[in-house]
């Protein structure tokens, strides 16, 4: 037993792994994840190219492959296998919780993150190719990605929803998983306990930029005039993620309760959980677990990178803290609105540069694929 096995028994939260490696998977090093608590595992491209071209490992794959078939459906069949493989891990948990866990995640293609019908059509194409209980296909949480998402939820198919950075976007995606399930319903299903979803809410990356406005802020301040940083400014420096990511939670307690709610839980609908993602800590100055032990809470996830899982076993705090302070969580983006930071600009710059980064990763290992098929022929 792991302080992860704790996470999940005592406070309701499941760890899941934010990290993909072919190596993990044939050496057994991802079921030894799995023996000390990790409930699940999300991909995204950056993972898959980091983990293809760092290695050799899927050399002779790849050129079994090149002799039928192009780099981009070779990568695929390479993405697929490993999350087939993944899967198999993982399905002794999503048995043994009943179906409420367990989960694999697999992106669509960068590139249809403005792109509704494509997204629908690329959603529908994995899950009918995959065809698992346990997988969760990744659509991003855009404006133009949750009519997708609604539409692929009303067809009962379950759905990661990936790069939320605001309030205001994640109550669009709560109202497209209500709304969603509620056409599956109409539709004639009976049993909505087989639709699952998460809503992956980004965490570190929200003080990533606030921090570099407050910053901005500060130095050019009234307090600024005899060449000193406004202090005032300053301090609200790594308040705001935590601060939105609890707010969110409350926006989550709001949502999944009341008569709406309760008319779709008695046909077995599961509530769609929130995620905490990008939870590794990227300022040295914070906390290694700022991003996870300040949001431990039940009926959530935190997705973590094999150094934050690491350091959450070995000093983690096990209790809840999500919704301990939810006045304190509203005053910090009173005090960030007051001073100038335009959250909702905040969430509209990240999601930008999140999809940007995820386009990037895509066609660089697109790119490096096509060379080394090039050199191979």
């Amino acid at each position: 037993m792991t302080r992860l096995h704790d996470l999940y028994d005592r406070e309701g939260q499941s760890p899941w792994l934010d990290d993909m490696h072919r190596e993990w998977l044939t050496g057994g090093h991802l079921k030894d994840l799995v023996d000390r608590g990790v409930r699940g595992v999300t991909s995204n491209p950056t993972i898959f190219a980091k983990a293809i071209e760092a290695t050799d490992v899927y050399d002779e794959q790849f050129r079994a492959l090149m002799r039928s078939m192009s780099v981009d459906d070779a990568y695929w069949e390479m993405v697929i296998a490993d999350i087939h493989d993944a899967l198999d891990v993982l399905a002794p948990v999503h048995e043994s919780s009943g179906g409420a866990d367990g989960f694999v995640s697999l992106e669509v293609a960068p590139a249809l993150a403005r792109d509704t019908a494509g997204s629908i059509a690329a959603a529908r194409a994995l899950h009918e190719r995959i065809d698992r209980p346990n997988l969760l296909v990744k659509i991003p949480g855009t404006a133009e990605g949750v009519p997708a998402i609604r539409q692929l939820l009303s067809e009962g198919r379950s759905v990661n929803v990936t790069l939320i950075f605001s309030l205001a976007r994640y109550d669009d995606v709560m109202e497209a998983y209500l709304s969603g399930l509620e056409a599956y319903a109409a539709g004639g299903a009976a049993d909505l306990s087989k639709v699952h979803s998460v809503a992956s809410f980004f965490v570190s990356r929200v003080d990533t930029e606030v921090d570099r406005r407050l910053d901005a802020l500060g130095a050019g301040g009234a307090a600024a005039a005899d060449g000193t940083a406004d202090p005032e400014v300053l301090a609200l420096r790594g308040r705001a993620a935590v601060a939105q990511a609890q707010i969110a939670y409350e926006h989550f307690t709001t949502a999944f309760s009341g008569p709406r709610w309760e008319a779709l839980a008695a046909k077995g609908a599961r509530v769609q959980r929130p995620l905490w993602a990008s939870t590794s800590t990227k300022n040295p100055s914070y906390p290694d677990l700022l991003y996870v032990d300040s949001l431990v809470g039940p009926d959530t996830v935190n997705t973590m990178p094999e150094q934050t899982l690491e350091a959450f076993v070995d000093h983690g705090t096990i209790a809840r803290t999500v919704d301990a302070d939810l006045a304190r969580a509203h005053q910090a983006l009173e005090d960030l609105a007051r001073v100038g930071i335009d959250m909702a600009d905040v969430g509209a710059t990240l999601e930008d540069q999140g999809v940007s980064s995820f386009a990037k990763s895509f066609d660089e290992l697109l790119q490096s694929l096509t060379d080394k098929s090039n050199a191979l022929s």
